[in-house]
């Protein structure tokens, strides 16, 4: 009698030893270090950029969060903790470039929207972001495409301008962020502001409100 073949395999080994289920995230198997690790190894535009270090998708989404508290000066700690987290399910599913996520359409936003909801209940955040909130964010990750794309991707800013608009002025101190940073450097980066913002110990070697450098 033939082997009823077993289902395909939906979950991954994390580095703590969580298995995330990509299919029912829980949030008990989300760890922080596994988040920032991963993050510090995907190259955001593909690894298409300018420099000797690839530019993470963790450098961006310090990047990003930085821009959103010096647009939002009032925001809490929490909502810019979601600022920072904006991506981080690609962590486990990678950074798609937003050609490709119109292709794969609806199946890869449910994916992401799960393993969104279970990071945002694993540090206590509301399981849906605020729409105020997410129309925000997604405005200070429009301004660092524009910044990215013109600094390190070679983007022309005639170019950059039609596909993200007109960026608003930035001080030198949330710009620093855009110099591609070494992975174990951002990797710490992105923990310490997490820590920052989340009480979670911040890692030895940097203070929680160390920038770039």
């Amino acid at each position: 009698m033939a082997r009823t073949p077993s289902p395909p395999r939906a979950w991954q080994r994390m580095l703590s030893g969580r298995r995330l289920d990509l299919l029912d995230p829980s949030p008990l198997d989300v760890e922080i270090e596994d988040i920032a690790h991963g993050l510090a190894r995907v190259a955001r535009w593909n690894g298409q950029t300018r420099g000797a270090h690839s530019f993470s998708v963790a450098q961006h989404s310090l990047l990003v969060e930085a821009i959103a508290s010096h647009l939002n000066p009032g925001w809490s700690d929490g909502w810019r903790l979601m600022a920072l987290l904006h991506d981080a399910p690609e962590y486990v599913i990678g950074d798609m470039i937003s050609p490709f996520k119109v292709v794969m359409g609806d199946a890869y936003k449910s994916v992401e929207l799960r393993l969104l909801t279970a990071i945002h209940l694993r540090f206590s955040l509301p399981a849906t972001t605020p729409a105020i909130l997410k129309k925000k964010t997604k405005e200070a990750d429009t301004i660092a495409a524009f910044f990215e794309a013109t600094r390190l991707a070679g983007f022309s800013r005639e170019e950059a301008l039609t596909y993200f608009g007109r960026p608003k002025a930035l001080p030198a101190d949330v710009l620093a962020w855009l110099d591609p940073l070494e992975t174990e450097a951002a990797q710490a980066h992105f923990l310490a502001r997490c820590a920052a913002l989340s009480g979670l110990p911040a890692p030895a070697e940097l203070t929680a409100s160390g920038g770039p450098g």
